[in-house]
């Protein structure tokens, strides 16, 4: 009986999805254009927890910008709305189908179309993966720096989308500062070209940095002129244990106060020093409250390790442990790239907090998240691109448990609330997406929203780019 309800409703779907199947196919390629139920709801969310995800009509797989056009021709057409997505290993829920949706990935759009050393710019489509990218341009002695923690899968587009971060943002800067120009398809399926190829330039209203973050509810990034930088010398990393999370940021604001430019540096409580020891056997120190890494790729990065261990020591660094060579630094930011992996294994889901404060009150923040840990009872480790003020706090809890998920969920939402109490922002990398919609608006008041949403109706006057996201 279960089952003939359910091969039912997928008749009725099918049905429904019919003339949407057929225009689709009209400018799309058959294996482009995905309808079997059991794949299409493999497309339905990204990595972020309670964030609701609806059921695609449709899923396609465009190579090309016509493509692309044609799809957005098409759901103007049909009044159905087109949720864009990349890799989907966002946190937000930004790339989360709603009900009767086109999901359209852009994972097959991966070419990198040029890389011009003179110039120092790459063009890429949306689907090129963030590694594929950096490995790519260091054959010509040059560097992509954004790289976020997922960079190994993680897409340009979707990097984009949410104008991400990475580790060495707190020297070279984030997304939006390397995106040049763009070419987007707009909800009627016109092309629109925005920014430039040249080192500078100021003309008009900067309509790439407002693509910048959208998290695809203006338009769909099909091309973008990336900025790149000389490929720097070899890293060296140091380590440095602390007593007490306020010890190691009272470190980080020396570090800073004193006109130290680390290419990194990074905060890891104990918790997930432990969690990532019981994942790897890194043989980390979890004897440690707080290990702060921090690297140089300066010409003599031994001279400002040196520098930036005495001010550690100063600020009660318990042991400073510089590594001896790049393959012990290497060591070292692998650990903290699969922090999150190894949270998520403590207790089998995470919910991971984004919430980004002024440096100065860094220390402020760590405290505060420990308190909420006991209040909840709950497992919370707080991994931070310390030099930035950004946070990630990752409770930990058993989804199965609706007593222990309404505990995380209230933390989660007392984190964010203490960010802002503290002069920070929701989100610093992550994006607003589903998680965070009640709080964007609670942020930028009523005047700001009031703005952007006139920009969205400006761009998709038929609310069909994404919707239900931001707003």
């Amino acid at each position: 009986m279960i089952m003939s309800r359910i091969e039912a409703r997928r008749d009725e779907d099918a049905v429904a999805a019919g003339p949407l199947v057929d225009r689709l196919l009209g400018g799309l390629p058959a294996e482009a254009v995905l309808t079997d139920p059991d794949v299409t709801a493999s497309y339905a969310n990204d990595m972020a927890s309670f964030c609701p995800a609806g059921s695609p009509a449709v899923v396609v797989l465009p190579r090309t910008v016509e493509q692309v056009q044609h799809v957005m021709r098409t759901a103007t057409e049909l009044r159905v709305p087109v949720v864009p997505q990349g890799a989907r290993t966002g946190l937000s829920g930004a790339a989360n189908a709603t009900d009767g949706c086109i999901v359209l990935s852009l994972t097959k759009m991966d070419r990198i179309l040029e890389i011009d050393p003179v110039n120092r710019i790459a063009v890429v489509e949306p689907g090129v993966i963030n590694a594929a990218l950096s490995r790519a341009v260091a054959e010509h002695g040059l560097a992509y720096p954004p790289d976020p923690s997922s960079w190994e899968m993680c897409t340009i587009g979707g990097n984009i989308g949410t104008a991400s971060g990475g580790l060495c943002c707190v020297k070279y800067g984030v997304t939006a500062e390397y995106v040049l120009g763009l070419d987007v398809v707009l909800a009627d399926g016109r092309l629109l070209t925005t920014g430039r190829r040249t080192v500078k330039g100021v003309a008009g209203y900067d309509l790439t940095r407002l693509f910048v973050g959208s998290e695809g509810s203006l338009g769909i990034v099909v091309r973008a002129v990336l900025a790149l930088r000389p490929k720097p010398p070899e890293q060296l990393v140091l380590a440095a244990e602390f007593a007490s999370g306020a010890a190691a940021s009272d470190a980080v604001c020396r570090i800073m106060a004193g006109g130290h430019v680390p290419s990194l540096l990074e905060l890891m409580d104990r918790t997930t020093v432990k969690a990532v020891n019981d994942m790897a056997r890194m043989g980390l120190p979890e004897s440690t409250e707080a290990l702060l890494l921090a690297a140089f790729d300066t010409a003599d990065p031994a001279a400002d390790l040196a520098a930036v261990g005495a001010l550690c020591e100063e600020a009660g660094a318990t042991q400073v442990v510089p590594a001896e060579d790049a393959a012990e630094s290497e060591m070292l930011l692998q650990a903290r790239r699969m922090s999150l992996v190894a949270l998520e294994a403590v207790k089998g889901t995470t919910m991971i907090d984004d919430v980004c404060v002024p440096r100065s009150r860094l220390g402020e923040l760590i405290e505060g998240v420990e308190r909420i840990s006991e209040k909840h009872g709950l497992t919370i480790g707080v991994v931070a691109h310390a030099g930035d003020g950004n946070t990630h706090p990752t409770v930990c809890f058993d989804a199965s448990d609706p007593d222990e998920s309404r505990r995380a969920r209230e933390s989660f939402d007392e984190i964010m609330a203490l960010g802002l109490e503290l002069g920070g922002t929701i989100t610093g990398e992550h994006g607003v997406g589903v998680l965070k919609k009640e709080w964007l608006a609670r942020e930028a008041g009523p005047v700001s929203m009031e703005m952007q949403r006139a920009v969205k109706h400006a761009f998709d006057p038929l609310d069909i780019l994404n919707p239900g996201k931001l707003f």
